[in-house]
């Protein structure tokens, strides 16, 4: 069960943020490469391998059948090595561009607001709160269970749904 869900979310988690760095790397935070639909997008194509880490669990270990529970532990195994796998790169990427991306974020908020058309106190307000966020996004302990909580949602659901679709051992059967 551990070489399964450690390969499945090393794969996974590998793939999600070396998909998402490089998006970041090639746009330059201007494009669709760089948005959160992307980002979730990514997220469901590589978290898609809860799915087949818990099929490969059920027909190769459990015969072909599986309840609920285990298929849903192995998953949440998985999505949480993947978050894990996630989460220490994303923090490696960040000190090797000398924490550039908030500041990045952040300013682009700023401008995108005023793009928006958004002034005079509502403006204030909100790079008040921009501001908190920079401020609070410096702090480790902050920022990495902020970054857990990114993917790690995802994966759960993905387990969920993993889980309950394949204790039916007559979605995808094992082939004999």
């Amino acid at each position: 069960m551990q070489k399964i869900a450690l390969t499945y979310g090393i794969l996974s988690g590998t793939i999600t943020i070396a998909v998402l760095i490089l998006g970041l790397v090639l746009s330059e935070g201007g494009s669709f490469l760089a948005s959160e639909l992307f980002g979730y997008l990514t997220m469901l194509v590589a978290l898609s391998m809860i799915f087949i880490g818990i099929k490969r669990y059920r027909d190769l270990e459990m015969g072909g059948v599986i309840r609920f529970i285990p298929a849903f532990t192995m998953g949440l195994a998985i999505a949480a090595i993947a978050a894990l796998i996630y989460t220490l790169v994303w923090e490696l990427y960040l000190m090797a561009s000398d924490y550039a991306f908030i500041d990045s974020y952040v300013n682009s908020a700023i401008e995108a607001k005023r793009a928006a058309g958004l002034a005079g106190e509502g403006l204030a307000q909100e790079i008040a709160e921009l501001e908190e966020m920079r401020s609070s996004y410096g702090k480790i302990y902050i920022r990495m269970p902020m970054t857990f909580l990114e993917i790690f949602p995802v994966g759960l659901v993905i387990a969920i749904l993993s889980a309950a679709l394949l204790r039916n051992p007559k979605i995808l059967p094992a082939r004999q």
